[in-house]
């Protein structure tokens, strides 16, 4: 029993740091507070600020709720094994086994310590060089992750998207939502290479395209970044459908300049301008936030997720001939099973990727 004690000692030792890390105690006010909040009959006259607020209050039960329950089994069994007999050594063992099963899958959260790491992801996919192909596989790409945030139960809201004139899609914009979105998906910032038999050209030569993946935390609360007005130049104009055919007859469109930096951010989808140009501030919030990352990230020469999504990035190839592999250049990590990660299973890329910037 001796044993068993200090290996459920060990367990409850390691909960005690990675709360801290992960500022439970603190969490634990803050839904507190947002619970009071909430449930203010006022605060619904302003229903997007009550949504957020909801949306806040069950990422933070959803991100601190294991960890209460797993450290109130572990002290409920150190109690049972303090009054019981060796009788039951077997039965302790099993559990304690699975209680240290369940710690070191938790133990993954502690990877997601930036600031915007638990909240929404804007992505942003851009087709390159590689014509067809490259639009091609950009649609891939999409596919892939879309199908990943299914699977992590994530909810996805597309922003804007171009297709190709072939086939495949020219750019496509979409977030992300759920906790840990941006803490995960800011691993696929990068260049992505293909390597395959074009099915586009009757040759059947090989062909290599290329992708940029950008991926922004979402800003929905304007405190975060300070733009001035000054800083500002917007631009309406009237939206282009394919071919470059008028989707509606209003100026909708949006164009934001950034002064200082020259960010451009455009959004043309068929939603009201007013619309368009709130998710064009809050795509400029998230390149401008992104920016500071990298620069910060870049000064200290401690974090490879500082490295800007530009073309000069190649972060991953997906080989498909003449053998098959995906394989990332930053952390050598790599899957044969092709077929499986562009159905969404990039886990493990995603979190090689994370334990690597650690060390």
């Amino acid at each position: 029993m001796d044993k068993l004690k200090a290996r459920v000692g060990e367990i409850l030792n390691e909960l005690e740091k990675a709360s801290l890390k992960l500022n439970l105690e603190s969490k634990k006010n803050q839904i507190s507070d947002l619970e009071v909040e909430i449930s203010n009959p006022e605060i619904w006259l302003n229903p997007k600020t009550a949504q957020e607020k909801v949306k806040k209050l069950a990422d933070l039960n959803k991100e601190i709720h294991p960890w209460l329950v797993l450290k109130t089994q572990v002290e409920d069994i150190l109690e049972l094994i303090n009054l019981s007999d060796d009788e039951l050594l077997e039965e302790f063992e099993a559990q304690i086994l699975q209680f240290e099963n369940d710690f070191e899958e938790l133990k993954k959260q502690l990877l997601f310590d930036g600031e915007f790491d638990s909240g929404d992801a804007i992505v942003r996919i851009t087709a390159g060089v590689g014509g067809t192909d490259a639009q091609d596989f950009a649609e891939m790409l999409e596919r892939m992750y879309l199908r990943w945030a299914e699977k992590n139960k994530l909810k996805t809201e597309q922003i804007e998207r171009s297709i190709g004139e072939e086939a495949g899609i020219k750019t496509s914009v979409f977030e992300i939502q759920g906790l840990y979105a941006y803490g995960k998906m800011r691993s696929e910032n990068g260049v992505h290479r293909l390597v395959r038999i074009s099915p586009f050209n009757s040759g059947g030569t090989r062909e290599t395209s290329f992708a940029l993946v950008e991926v922004l935390p979402k800003i929905d609360t304007p405190e975060h970044v300070e733009i001035a007005e000054k800083d500002l130049r917007i631009d309406v104009y009237r939206s282009g459908g394919k071919g470059g055919q008028g989707v509606n007859t209003t100026d909708s469109a949006v164009r934001i300049t950034h002064i200082p930096t020259g960010m451009v951010v455009a959004i043309q989808n068929e939603r009201s301008q007013t619309q368009n140009k709130e998710t064009a501030m809050n795509i400029l919030r998230g390149k401008l936030v992104q920016m500071k990352l990298e620069q910060h990230a870049q000064n200290l020469s401690e974090l490879q997720a500082g490295k800007s999504a530009d073309w000069g990035t190649q972060i991953r190839n997906y080989v498909l001939n003449p053998y098959k592999i995906v394989k990332d250049t930053r952390t050598k990590y790599e899957e044969k099973d092709v077929e499986k990660v562009l159905n969404g299973e990039i886990d493990g890329f995603i979190f090689a990727f994370l334990e690597s910037s650690k060390e």
